[in-house]
């Protein structure tokens, strides 16, 4: 063929245009329903507090709780190796930096509850509690301090069911209204937590909700988000038949920021046993799977439920719990599940063990096939765009929760955080907003 004699193809000029005509309302669909991750740092767990138990040193004092766990049970990297099953030599980079966490920022996310850990109360008394809520996390967002401070801060309200439905809105207002009297603006990551949703309308009714108190404050329409606990059997299945946490997502007209699992009320909702009531339940599993799916590049993340075994008592109970608790957590993340509720000050420790053992155990490799792909020098492994995508996601988690130093990662691969970043899809700066 005559490289200079023009190439012609069969189609014609107008095929393409045709085609971006017919997809047109497709692209808007995908682009609205699909956005992709937010691109910004995820909690690795989130802490649960009766709201009459918040105290504005609640944060500093589950750390010193934990600091006093683990010099009590496991004063070494040695002795926390034994207690939970790490490799002695991963131990020993895992335990100081564990440390530091309890010491600098003990607490990534906290839940004020006004939910199960708080129970029903008298009206009187849950809108004083509201209203002190407000208040003390007004205060806590003027104070930078991770250590007092977690990133993440708010509350979870009761549910949408007839029974309690006005005392969770009447508890959401107030304490809303309290927090815009207290601050000139919401907190940037305020969170909010919507427990047992059955139904979308549910999900619809506190988005209508959101979006009234926005008109009224003369706040900027769309900016409160709130989660979602996947708690009932309904919320998985519903009475058709169909998966039915794809439509709540959608219900929530983009104001849905993450789902989390319930563990208990969900087994329970089932009928599983006390006794089997846990995180790796098959009936876990399968509700959690429902989540990640219908979840799939929307933006909403993911968080997976608690245990509620305790590491109290004597050494041996404690490291028995800590065995159980970290393998969960190690479980979850496997499992891309990369947060998780902690119910106790002694679950801490555990937490970030397991977290900054499972980044640490393998991010060398991750640099490496990481580095390999932007050099494009090949390797043992073939590497698609989409993995390299893994790579680099898998690296900046490790960073953002600390398990991990950005000058470590930069060494090694030779990339800086921003390169790295836009192999992740980080495109989007992180900047803080109500949607967390």
């Amino acid at each position: 063929m005559n490289p200079q004699e023009p190439v012609r193809g069969t189609l014609g000029p107008h095929a393409a245009k045709e085609v971006a005509d017919l997809l047109a309302p497709v692209d808007a669909e995908l682009a609205r329903r699909y956005p992709g991750d937010p691109g910004t740092r995820q909690p690795v767990h989130t802490v649960y507090v009766p709201a009459d138990a918040f105290r504005a040193d609640t944060v500093r004092t589950w750390g010193d709780e934990a600091l006093a766990a683990l010099d009590a049970h496991a004063p070494d990297a040695a002795s926390l190796a034994a207690a939970v099953g790490l490799a002695p030599a991963l131990a020993a980079e895992v335990y100081p930096r564990v440390r530091a966490k309890l010491r600098g920022e003990p607490v990534e996310d906290l839940r004020i509850d006004f939910e199960d850990g708080y129970g029903v109360r008298p009206d009187a008394e849950e809108d004083a509690d509201a209203v002190r809520a407000a208040r003390l996390v007004a205060a806590a967002c003027a104070d930078p301090d991770p250590a007092r401070v977690p990133a993440w801060l708010g509350i979870r309200v009761k549910c949408m069911e007839a029974a309690v439905r006005e005392r969770g809105i009447r508890t959401l207002d107030l304490f809303l209204t309290a927090l815009l009297d207290a601050a000139p603006r919401l907190p940037a990551r305020l969170v909010l937590t919507l427990p047992k949703v059955t139904y979308a309308p549910q999900v619809t009714a506190v988005a209508r909700l959101l979006g009234a108190f926005e008109e009224a404050r003369g706040l900027a329409p769309g900016g409160i988000g709130f989660e979602i606990q996947i708690e009932t059997a309904q919320a998985v299945l519903g009475p058709d038949g169909a998966a039915t946490v794809a439509r709540m997502i959608d219900a929530g007209q983009g104001r849905v920021t993450a789902l989390h699992y319930g563990t208990f009320d969900y087994s329970a909702a089932l009928g599983v046993s006390a006794a089997h009531q846990a995180p790796d339940h098959p009936a876990a599993d399968h509700a959690k799977a429902v989540m990640q799916l219908a979840a799939a590049g929307t933006g909403v993340r993911l968080s997976d439920g608690s245990t509620n075994v305790l590491p109290v008592g004597p050494t041996e109970q404690v490291h028995a719990a800590w065995r159980l608790h970290h393998r969960l957590v190690t479980r979850a993340l496997a499992r891309a599940y990369y947060q998780g509720w902690d119910m106790h000050p002694a679950h801490l420790p555990t937490r970030y063990a397991a977290v900054y053992a499972f980044y640490r155990a393998d991010w060398e490799r991750a640099a490496d096939r990481l580095a390999a792909y932007a050099a494009r020098t090949g390797g043992d492994v073939l590497d698609e765009p989409a993995t390299a995508r893994a790579l680099a996601s898998h690296l900046l988690r490790g960073a953002d929760c600390e398990a991990l130093g950005s000058d470590e990662i930069t060494a090694r691969t030779g990339l800086e955080r921003e390169r790295i970043e836009a192999f992740a899809g980080r495109t989007r700066e992180e900047s803080p907003s109500t949607q967390g």
